[in-house]
């Protein structure tokens, strides 16, 4: 679109790639340019702080809360080279517009370059839900004003993160840990996964069986021969399955009226059912009809592309963005299942060219949302256009990973104008009397798709990875009443019920959605928050809170239970929506919640406690550190309550002593129950689950597992020898001594002799002819021999104990060679990325284990093992590190200036000499009281 004669106008965008793929739209005229995002912020710390404003007793929150909330915004440092750009183009051209997204964050970016820029120009607002020319077009002619109801609502959310983040986390730093931090969005979405785990913890397995039939039809028609049914009911009432077990007891439910069926059970029952005859006694038959689904909004992309791809919300969002910025599908931040007339012409075209007329409905489909508050004026993510480009079509285009996720949003966007599935489902029941005279009654389903509709293009997956997929068949032979059938088999089937299925990010955004909690921007940096702050962590694509979570919402849950109440939390969402609408003033919503006025507007029960500041300030002396980091898991046979701590250096078990040894041991120590031995205790290994903790595996931890074993006694000095595991692994200690074990060496098989042999390390070989010690010992890089400041590495821990004075004279005698190791065997090799179709291996690194395509390495996290870990979970590792790039080049330490003398070991004695009579005469001074480094994350 040409600009008028004689005027520049400079478009400004949030990114680079999206300015490159503007620009190409734009006739001369036009220069468009990044904000690279934010360009303005709270301050972080009190180093971002402007000097005038550092003795301010609200400065550490950033925000004026005396003076209507008054935000402080500082320019980032990382921005401020590209803002004096931005105001030095402002100044050269005729009129500005402000391209940032169409959401709240957009708007508030936009609202942001206005004050910072302070342009003497005319300043005009475009938006546009997809990066096309007709769009750009559009947009560039049709531009508004900045809403400034949309920048209220964005302020008032970030402000509020700020006083939730900045007044909750310093109480966890002093009742739990330092750098912690809480969040209004992130402490519930942790709190979310913490009851899941607890639910999983409490639960108690149940076993329950019942028969499959293999049954056959006499003469064969229609359909297969043979099928399964399964067993339902014996004289009249219904056999038990995994729901009429309580999850909490592993007992039927009280009332459920069902026959419990074991082992003995089915298969006597089973063997009292051979050769008898079976009967169809039963036949239903029913339409079948599937809707096709809505297009997506950003909640469920995430969930589809986590499984069908296995990518994490971070991953579908990154490619999303670049797909949206080079102009392949429409804006992914969104809560709307609309579709523009435009687009859905163009699916409709399309389906007709691929899959014919009758695939396309008389009518096009219209879809409404079920998210709370959904801004419908928005569009679903559809590929961008008003003529859908396949894939095929973009396939040489795009990377793997963005291919993917463009093609599965254009199926889900043809498949929903698309025709239903339909067909039929048939319920059969069967009858047979055992030989004791019993009615068995057997169950059978099948389900034959005649038209399978929007099926063709798009079938849904399910978190449910054993669930059948919505487009499979199960036929059946065709069957009518009192029809005679014979068993072919009769095979009694054990099942165990299981724990709730852990959240995936998938279903954790599933979950916060229907809840109402968190907006589809937010959703992404939420999973990944809880992760970054090591709360959760990701076993395969379960997401598993850590000791650390459970210790945090126990706070929460005791002294602050609104502050992660899920009503709550919506309930502020809403009125964020409210003020985006121009319903509510932010500061009224605000001040309600810090201060506790209650005028109409904020939360009533957060109000009338007094606000934010009073709560989380009056009721911190009431909260008991040792308790809320203490987590009860069971009391043992013995008695003793075992419970797992939050310590300093990680989680760990204990046991509590019978009363009489616990009186004894404070009376040693001379100390209370703060302190002293408290009992037994024993580390928790790094990636065990907390739901593992079962009663076993707690035993096995403080007897072999990591707990202190005895030995026995070293017979030369007659003290005990013990087995202990600490900080760094395993080790033995006998009075002031300690030796780790070796590599080869674990603690379960670990003898006497070996703990003898370890606790003589370092191992005297014998004296040199010059009368120096020649010792054996083991360190960082191995076993080795010493003499002096000479060292060499033994070919073999066992050496440490065997070599003798001449082998390792012989071998400090020989010239010290860097020869290179040979290259250690993979410690896995996992197959094909499935992104770059590179070999991925796991290795073993110096820093431990960790995944490599031969171009880019990743370490496994935290509780990931080689064996464990996934192709796909490795492959989205690899696609975050090529996402960053290569790691930057240090930079040459500059040269050494040759010293004009070395200092003589005496002058050195002589000074230090002087150092110590001088600090003896000068009065000692007081230890400066440290400050506190940290700083609160919202």
């Amino acid at each position: 679109m040409p600009s008028n004669a004689g005027t520049t106008r400079l478009v400004i965008v949030e990114s680079p790639a999206k300015a490159k793929t503007i620009s190409g739209y734009l006739g001369p005229g036009y220069v468009v340019e990044a904000s690279f995002g934010h360009v303005r912020d709270l301050p972080r710390n009190a180093a971002d702080v402007p000097a005038k404003y550092k003795g301010e007793p609200w400065a550490r929150l950033g925000v004026d809360v005396d003076n209507g909330f008054q935000a402080l915004y500082v320019v980032s440092a990382d921005r401020k080279q590209q803002i004096s750009k931005l105001i030095k183009l402002a100044k050269e051209v005729d009129e500005i517009f402000l391209a940032t997204d169409e959401d709240r964050e957009g708007e508030a970016i936009a609202w942001h370059l206005v004050e910072t820029l302070k342009p003497k120009v005319p300043v005009k607002r475009m938006v546009f839900h997809e990066i096309t020319k007709p769009a750009i077009q559009a947009a560039v002619a049709n531009p508004r004003e900045i809403d400034r109801d949309l920048v209220d609502a964005q302020e008032a959310r970030r402000i509020l993160d700020r006083l939730y983040g900045y007044e909750v986390s310093p109480v966890l730093w002093k009742k739990v840990m330092p750098k912690l931090s809480a969040g209004r969005v992130q402490s519930v979405a942790t709190r979310i996964v913490v009851e899941r785990e607890r639910q999983r913890m409490a639960f108690r397995t149940a076993e329950y069986w019942d028969i499959l039939a293999t049954l056959a039809v006499a003469k064969p028609g229609e359909g297969p021969r043979t099928f399964n049914a399964t067993l339902v009911a014996l004289n009249g009432d219904r056999i038990a399955t995994g729901k009429d077990f309580e999850p909490t007891t592993g007992r039927v439910r009280p009332g459920a009226g069902v026959v419990h069926l074991d082992e003995g059970g089915a298969r006597g029952l089973a063997a009292r059912l051979a050769d008898q005859p079976f009967t169809v006694t039963r036949v239903e038959e029913k339409p079948y009809r599937r809707r096709p689904y809505a297009p997506f909004i950003t909640s469920t992309l995430q969930q589809e592309a986590a499984r069908k791809m296995r990518f994490s919300s971070q991953q579908t969002m990154r490619t999303a963005q670049r797909l949206y910025e080079n102009g392949y599908i429409t804006y992914m931040r969104t809560d709307s299942v609309n579709l523009s007339e435009t687009a859905i012409a163009a699916a409709r075209r399309q389906i007709v060219e691929l899959y014919g007329e009758r695939s396309v409905p008389p009518e096009p489909r219209r879809y409404t949302g079920k998210v709370k508050n959904a801004q419908e004026a928005h569009e679903a993510i559809r590929p961008a256009g008003d003529n859908f480009r396949t894939p095929g079509e973009v396939a040489k285009e795009l990377s793997a990973e963005e291919f993917k996720l463009y093609e599965l949003i254009w199926r889900r966007t043809i498949s929903s104008q698309m025709t239903d599935a339909v067909g039929s489902s048939v319920s059969v029941r069967i009858r047979a009397v055992s030989s004791a005279k019993e009615e068995a009654d057997f169950g059978a389903t099948g389900k034959t798709i005649t038209d399978p509709g929007f099926l063709r293009a798009y079938v849904e997956s399910s978190d449910d990875e054993n669930a059948e997929a919505e487009d499979a068949e199960r036929r059946l032979p065709t069957l009518v009443k009192d029809q005679p059938l014979t068993a072919d088999e009769l095979a009694a089937q054990g099942h165990h019920t299981q724990p709730p299925a852990r959240y995936t990010e998938a279903s954790l955004v599933k979950a916060l959605e229907e809840l109402g909690i968190g907006r589809p921007s937010t959703y992404a940096s939420i999973m990944q928050t809880i992760q970054d702050r090591g709360y959760v962590v990701k076993r395969g694509q379960a997401m598993i809170p850590s000791f650390l979570a459970f210790a945090v919402i126990g706070l929460m849950e005791r002294h602050y239970p609104r502050l992660i109440d899920y009503d709550f939390t919506a309930s502020m969402e809403n009125e964020l929506d409210e003020i985006a609408g121009g319903d509510h003033a932010a500061v009224d919503f605000l001040t309600s919640f810090y201060f506790g006025s209650t005028n109409g507007a904020g939360d009533q029960a957060i109000a009338h406690a007094g606000g934010l500041k009073k709560l989380v300030t009056e009721n911190l002396s009431e909260i008991d550190a040792r308790s809320v980091n203490s987590i009860p898991l069971f009391t043992d046979d013995e008695g003793r309550e075992v419970v797992v701590r939050v310590g300093r250096y990680g989680p760990y078990l204990q046991r509590a002593l019978p009363d009489e040894q616990q009186a004894q041991a404070q009376a040693a120590s001379g100390e209370g129950e703060e302190g002293g031995s408290q009992g037994d205790r024993a580390p928790i290994p790094e990636g065990l689950a907390p739901d593992e903790l079962t009663p076993e595996k707690v035993h096995e931890l403080f007897l072999g597992g990591g707990g202190e074993r005895k030995l026995g006694d070293d017979p030369s000095t007659g003290e005990p020898i013990l087995l202990k595991s600490g900080r760094y692994g395993p080790y033995v200690a006998s009075g002031e001594r300690k030796s780790s074990l070796l590599r080869s060496q674990s603690p379960d098989s670990l003898t006497l002799d070996q703990a003898l042999q370890l606790l003589r390390l370092p191992r005297l070989v014998g004296v040199a002819p010059d009368g120096a010690e020649v010792v054996a010992n083991n360190g960082r890089y191995g076993p080795y021999v010493k003499r002096g400041d000479e060292f060499r590495s033994l070919d073999s821990e066992d050496k440490m104990f065997t070599v003798t004075l001449d082998e390792a004279l012989a071998l400090l005698a020989a010239p010290k060679t860097r020869q290179r190791r040979a290259a250690a065997p993979p410690l896995r090799e996992m197959g094909n990325d499935p992104l770059t179709e590179k070999p991925l291996v796991i290795k073993d690194g110096r820093f431990g284990p960790y995944v490599t395509d031969g171009e880019f390495n990743a370490s496994l996290r935290r509780g990931q093992t080689p064996e464990e870990l996934t192709l796909e979970q490795a492959s989205e590792m690899l696609a975050e590190k090529r996402a960053k790039g290569p790691a930057p080049k240090k930079k040459a330490a500059p040269a050494k200036k040759t010293a004009a003398k070395k200092t003589t070991t005496a002058a050195k004695k002589t000074t230090a000499a002087k150092k110590t009579t001088a600090a003896k005469k000068a009065p000692a001074k007081k230890a400066a009281p440290k400050k506190a480094t940290s700083t609160p994350k919202e």
